[in-house]
Formats: C-alpha cells, sequence, structure tokens
C-alpha cells in the first residue's frame, strides 16, 4: 500500500468499526436484535394480558427492555395486580416483571 492510499484505508477502517459499534448494546440502549426480542416479548405479554377474560387489557401498558418487563397503569385491585404480574411471567422470553401498577 502507497503512503497515498493509507489515508482512505485509514479513513475506511475507522467507519467500519464506528458501523459495527453502533449496533452493540450498552447498559442505556439495546442492540437491534435486543430491541427486535424486547418488541416480540412486549407483543406475547401484551396478547397474554388480552387472553385473561378477568384483566381489562386497555388498562394495562406494557414496555421491554432487556427482557425485563413493565407493567404500568391504573388496575381496580390487588388481585388483577398479581394476575398481570403472574401472566407476563409465564411468558417465554421474560427475565424479570417490574410491576408499576397503581390502584384506581
Amino acid at each position: 500500500m502507497t503512503h497515498r492510499h493509507l489515508p482512505a484505508a485509514l479513513l475506511l477502517a475507522l467507519a467500519a468499526l464506528t458501523g459495527l459499534s453502533a449496533c452493540q448494546s450498552t447498559p442505556t440502549q439495546e442492540s437491534t436484535g435486543q430491541y427486535m426480542d424486547d418488541t416480540a416479548t412486549t407483543t406475547k405479554v401484551k396478547a397474554a394480558i388480552f387472553n385473561e377474560p378477568t384483566l381489562k387489557s386497555a388498562e394495562i401498558n406494557v414496555e421491554t427492555f432487556k427482557g425485563v418487563v413493565q407493567l404500568s397503569g391504573f388496575v381496580s385491585s390487588q388481585a388483577d395486580i398479581a394476575t398481570a404480574v403472574r401472566v407476563a411471567q409465564d411468558v417465554a422470553g421474560v427475565r424479570s416483571v417490574r410491576n408499576d401498577m397503581r390502584l384506581k
């Protein structure tokens, strides 16, 4: 490689490394794969809550970050909170459940 092409090669290598690091996760940001997995987990938890006849699914919000599901919203009883947490824990891909639901 001639000295004339060295800066272009270094620039290309730097661009490639920057692109690869953008796909990695950090403590506060998911990788692309983790984001897709969490989106699927959120969808599964929402469906499980919707299919639970004792729960009003419109009152419960679901978010997932790195496999940790956060449930929030306002529900009618402590039994609804316990049921929603149990239903979410039973979904494949859920590492843990954070309960931020409140009683009306």
